[in-house]
């Protein structure tokens, strides 16, 4: 990143340009920013990364093409980067561009605490009359969500207040925009579902600039707005049985995102859950007239000039859909990924994520953003689109999210919503104020990942014709759509395997860095500095590493786990997903929706009276939800709606399945704090189910006495809970294909209530540890030793620090036809895991991403490695009531010896100091909490606030001189850490 490495003379004079072109404001005054927050230096947005999902982006290999710093001038904050653009609209005259975030950005001061007035959403203003755009202005508002649109008279605009429920108008006086008047209430008290807050998002002017219609996401309806008089005047509720009683229960006009209006007399509204666009008449009292059902999930739409047709951007099946907006009527689909020339697509599987349009002028040409694949689709509208394919490609940023034409057709304007974050330091940069012990002042270096994602607005000249073709293959090559066949030597060993394994069990654990846990082994790139969890803590994960394979360039593919559970089940992430989590994170509104459950709702069950028997807080409302689709869920191959999953892709491909606490509903405690589901160590016992499917796929394959994601509950009875049912199968001979486990109690939380003793950070990671390997220990004692392998990742990587980037974690790969002893440095993904899996058992591809990533071939080897294991107890867990050898209620403790635990095992601090610090927080779902902030509290409470944060966080390669890098750390620890005290 810029700031922290050497910035060459070209950059560095790229970048004084770029500041006095673009308007820069001057830094401020040493005075101005002494108080003010540490934040992460700007993006190097230009350049080639290879990104955690695997693919390749190269923002400016359009000739010409170059980024714009979104900085919003903050006062004492001249560096700040604002994240996720993710609308544009540009005025009716062309000559300025409005670019609207609606993600994270959230900003904390010097003392560890957010800054509620520079925590808020932008509206950057660009004059872009002469070509270049010049930033005049940066308005600030709470909250919003996608929405914002002109006046047709070019002299206001306006923007949706999110999860405030409001609009806000801005109107332009003495050459300035400012707010005119009080934002307008739309008057929702609740969104729908359980415990949802309304959330206002895309809107848009009648022709006359009078009235003003509304999509409210959470609320599955549409409020019309009188700007004269600046007040909401009707609302209508989308759903075909609040229309008609007797549709009670039909699916319709559910989670409206977008509005585009003809005239002044009708709306089109899309509905991504019913994947239909809504048309409303607004002529008077506002009233539903058609309802076009589409293939895929609609999101952003456009009309062209004649109001003719109608093009929606259709974000899960890669499509754009053409309707007849007189007739109303589908007329055509466009593949928006690659020309055909280019990418050969016969299963028809997706993951390119179209979700924004754009025309030339002269309509002869649809630009479209394609989040997922990183790129602009060139379309030959000419006659409608009538060539119905690709033209080309152009590459662009991280996750482009909204493109705009200049008036003269000569330039693209494009945001996109991510950039690589690098190497995390987790708490801070400014080591001078840790060594003073003033950690939460650290807290000011805004490092958290969704801190470190920060906008890119890049300008991209229209490529000549004579230029498309090789920026496609440029597109091509950083997609791997070129790529074609596997490498033979993978191929070769891949083909091998399928003959040897029949069976795998793929575990998910929850959010640490590669450097938090294995930063200490003697061998690979780890920075035992940061290696807080490290062997004395976790030794079983050590020991498969050494045993095994160490991947110590291995990446999630997800910043967080909204994310990162749907790239480690689907190898991507859906585009509502990517548009929502940043939202949910920064507690902008919207329900945690990523693994299943809609608005808290279980939507696995299709109707209310399945939902209420087993949840009876669900509102009696047979027009909530209804069915069981789920809005967040990708398509699996040819556009099979929300079967985009690796479960789906096995049970295709007709493989045994069981699933161990996937994709369950977070039932385990309300947000209120009141158990749903009692704590049993033995369910299956007591025959009380505590698993709730909430896909329709996984209802018969789930057990249900394993327990989903609840840290106040032992990984060890999770694990026992699996071990009663493999050991049914090695008798019955019956091993699932494919076993689908979730130890996720590495994400650390709810002590007070944990039991067994285990409510500190070191039992908890400890209780994780020995559960991951006792489940190995019965694996390699069973006859499937041979013919099984063991795959486990990390859902994601947020919560701590890592010396080369945010996204790398910890991965293993455990079995007979597994390397042993080695390091395997290969860049790997979450996506490349998946495609393994897939290979190894013979399973189709799920999108388009594991489809062209190569398997982890280096991992394995033709020749029979036997293999054994025997778990490690940690030493922590003697200092808990779990039965584990050592412990006094253990029948084997004996055999074991119950000796004194070292100090570096031991918890630092009681249950009762974790409590304390992270009281307030919710860990009833993953990541409901600041999670920025509890980074912070781990650091402190496992290291000590007067500890000195390490200060090198350049991605150097740590693999060499092992031995004196380890030897001085260890002198350095025995030097500055007094022992750990019990408190």
């Amino acid at each position: 990143m810029l700031g922290r490495r050497a910035v060459s003379g070209a950059v560095l004079a790229t970048l004084i340009v770029v500041a006095v072109i673009f308007g820069c404001k001057k830094p401020a005054s040493t005075a101005e920013t002494q108080a003010a927050p540490v934040v992460h230096p700007l993006p190097e947005m230009a350049k080639s990364k290879i990104l955690p999902t695997g693919m390749t982006i190269t923002p400016t290999a359009a000739v010409g093409s170059f980024f714009v710093p979104l900085n919003p001038d903050l006062p004492g904050v001249p560096d700040y980067v604002a994240g996720q653009p993710v609308t544009t609209a540009m005025s009716p005259d062309g000559k300025t561009l409005l670019v609207l975030t609606s993600g994270y950005n959230r900003l904390n001061g010097p003392d560890g605490q957010q800054v509620k007035n520079d925590s808020n959403e932008y509206v950057f203003v660009f004059d872009i009359s002469q070509g270049q755009p010049r930033k005049t202005q940066v308005l600030q508002v709470p909250n919003t969500f996608d929405g914002i649109a002109w006046n047709p008279n070019g002299t206001e605009f306006y923007v949706a207040g999110g999860m405030d429920d409001d609009v806000h108008v801005f109107a332009e006086q003495g050459g300035r925009w400012s707010e005119v008047s009080a934002a307008i209430p739309l008057g929702h008290e609740n969104g729908l579902g359980i415990d949802n807050k309304p959330v206002a998002a895309g809107l848009a002017a009648t022709a006359d600039g009078k009235r003003l219609v509304v999509a409210n996401f959470e609320n599955d309806s549409v409020s019309v707005i009188d700007l004269a008089a600046k007040q909401k005047t009707a609302e209508l509720d989308l759903r075909p049985g609040k229309i008609d009683p007797k549709q009670a229960g039909v699916a319709g006009g559910e989670y409206p995102f977008w509005v585009v209006t003809k005239g002044n007399d009708e709306a089109f509204v899309s509905s991504p859950r019913d994947r239909q666009v809504v048309v409303v008449d607004i002529s008077s009292e506002p009233k539903v007239t058609a309802r076009i059902a589409v293939p895929g999930e609609p999101n952003k739409m456009i009309l062209n000039g004649d109001g003719s047709l109608l093009c929606a951007a259709l974000g899960t099946d890669d499509i754009v859909a053409v309707i007849d907006a007189k007739t109303n009527r589908l007329l055509k689909t466009i593949d928006t990924t690659a020309p055909p020339s280019v990418f050969s697509n016969p299963k028809g599987l997706n993951g390119s994520n179209p979700n924004s349009l754009a025309f030339s002028p002269d309509e002869k040409t649809l630009y479209v953003t394609n989040g997922g694949a990183n790129s602009v689709a060139v379309i030959d509208f000419t006659g409608g689109g009538t060539k119905n394919e690709v033209a080309g490609l152009i590459p662009t940023g991280w996750y482009p999210s909204s493109v705009n034409v200049s008036a003269d057709g000569k330039t693209l304007y494009v945001v996109n919503t991510k950039s690589m974050p690098g190497p995390d330091p987790g708490s801070c940069r400014n080591t001078t104020s840790i060594a003073k012990g003033a950690l939460d002042s650290c807290y000011a270096a805004n490092e958290y990942i969704l801190q470190l994602n920060k906008g890119g607005f890049e300008v991209v000249p229209t490529p000549q014709p004579s230029e498309l073709d090789g920026l496609t293959k440029q597109v091509a090559e950083n997609n791997h759509y070129m790529t074609g066949a596997q490498r033979a030597a993978d191929e070769k060993v891949m083909a091998f395997l399928r003959q040897h394994i029949k069976h795998v069990i793929y575990i998910i654990k929850e959010n640490r860095t590669y450097d938090q846990v294995l930063g200490d082994l003697p061998e690979g790139n780890g920075d035992p500095q940061l290696a807080i969890l490290g062997k004395a803590l976790s030794p079983n994960h050590h020991q498969l590493a050494q045993q095994f394979v160490d991947l110590d360039n291995f990446y999630c593919s997800g910043d967080v786990s909204a994310e990162g559970w749907n790239w480690s089940t689907a190898a991507r992430g859906s585009q509502v997903v990517e548009n929502t989590y940043p939202i949910q994170y920064a507690d902008r509104g919207i329900t945690y929706d990523f693994q299943g459950e809609n608005r808290n709702i279980n939507v696995g069950f299709a109707t209310l009276a399945e939902r209420r028997k087993t949840e009876p807080n669900v509102p009696d409302d047979e027009d909530l939800l209804p069915g069981t689709a789920d809005v967040d869920a990708p398509d699996g191959p040819g556009g099979q709606a929300g079967t985009g999953y690796l479960w789906d892709a096995a049970l295709r491909a007709k493989l045994t399945l069981r699933n161990y606490g996937l994709y369950v509903e977070s039932r385990y405690e309300k947000p209120m704090g009141v158990p749903v589901i009692p704590l049993i160590r033995d369910p299956f016992k007591e025959k009380v189910q505590v698993a709730f499917p909430v896909k329709q796929a996984l209802m018969k394959v789930t057990d249900p006495y394993f327990r989903g994601f609840d840290v106040k509950f032992p990984d060890y009875w999770r694990f026992t809970e699996w071990n009663r049912e493999f050991q049914k199968y090695v008798a019955g001979g019956n091993l699932p294909n494919l076993e689908l486990v979730r130890l996720g109690r590495d994400h650390f939380g709810n002590f007070a209530d944990a039991i067994d003793g285990t409510g500190t950070v070191e039992a908890e990671i400890g209780d994780n540890d020995y559960a991951i390997g006792k489940l190995i220990e019965s694996v390699g004692a069973s006859p499937y030793r041979d013919s099984t392998i063991v795959c486990i990742v990390e859902d994601d990587a947020q919560n701590g620090p890592d010396h080369v980037d945010a996204h790398r974690s910890p991965a293993f790969i455990i079995g007979a036809y597994v390397k042993q002893g080695a390091v395997v440095s290969t860049h790997y993904t979450t996506v490349n895991m998946l495609r393994t899996i897939e290979d190894v058992l013979g399973i189709g591809p799920m999108g388009i991403n594991d489809d062209v990533v190569e398997p982890m071939a280096d991992v394995f080897t033709t020749e029979l490695k036997p293999w054994t294991y025997t778990a490690i107890v940690p030493d922590v867990l003697r200092t808990t009531k779990l039965p584990v050898p050592g412990n006094p209620s253990s029948s084997s403790g004996a055999s074991i010896g119950a000796r004194p635990s070292p100090a570096s095992a031991l918890p630092r601090h009681d249950a009762a100091y974790w409590a304390a610090k992270t009281r307030g927080f919710d860990f009833s779902v993953e990541d409901k909490i600041d999670s920025a902030k509890f980074n912070r509290i781990l650091w402190q409470g496992l290291v000590g606030k007067d500890v000195p944060y390490p200060t090198v966080r350049d991605g150097r390669d740590l693999r060499r001189n092992r031995d004196q890098l380890l030897q001085r750390f260890d002198a350095a620890e025995s030097g500055q850490r007094s022992a750990p005290k019990q408190r």
